[in-house]
């Protein structure tokens, strides 16, 4: 009996590119950690020598994050209760390999708080300040019902604004699905 295959989700798709990139040894930061799945797996990624900051606004998503790390013995992450757009915060310019984001609401969460475009942009900016040279930032782009229209659409159009000089940017939606699929999104930061 032939085994069906699931199609490919946004994550799916952003963890493989992920894995391609991410090295044992990097500082990492999951820039809207949600319910901490990004952040475990990023932690994976680095490794012992390496680390991962994870931001929220929300203690919910602080809480289950750092229930998730503590539950899989990660020491290598950390959660802070501050917007993605204060990242710059505590980082020095040049020195992430890698930023994720996950645009829209909390899995299971209240869906009328949701992140919005002014700060999103903001962080996106701050983010790559703060990326290597050939670091990587990926979004996904989540929306739909009666949220993220607006964001969606005032990414869309920031993304293309960025200098070609200095990151490349590849946005993958799928152009086959129904019912607001998710954007997947990479920025590389040239060399």
């Amino acid at each position: 009996m032939a085994e069906t295959r699931k199609h490919f989700s946004a994550l799916q798709i952003i963890q493989h590119i992920l894995e391609l990139h991410v090295r044992e040894g990097d500082i990492c930061i999951d820039a809207t950690a949600g319910r901490g799945r990004d952040t475990l797996f990023l932690s994976n990624l680095v490794g012992a020598s390496g680390h991962v900051t994870a931001f929220d606004i929300q203690q919910e998503a602080v809480d289950s994050t750092r229930e998730l790390l503590n539950q899989n013995h990660r020491t290598n992450a950390e959660v802070m209760l501050d917007s993605h757009a204060n990242m710059q915060n505590y980082f020095q310019p040049g020195t992430v390999s890698c930023i994720t984001f996950n645009f829209g609401w909390l899995p299971g969460g209240n869906h009328h708080i949701f992140t919005n475009p002014e700060t999103s942009i903001q962080a996106i900016q701050h983010g790559l300040e703060l990326l290597k040279p050939d670091g990587i930032m990926t979004l996904i782009l989540y929306y739909g019902r009666e949220t993220g229209f607006q964001e969606r659409d005032a990414l869309l159009e920031f993304l293309p604004t960025l200098d070609s000089n200095l990151y490349t940017v590849v946005e993958m939606p799928f152009v086959n699905r129904q019912n607001c699929p998710p954007i997947p999104v990479v920025i590389f930061k040239d060399k």
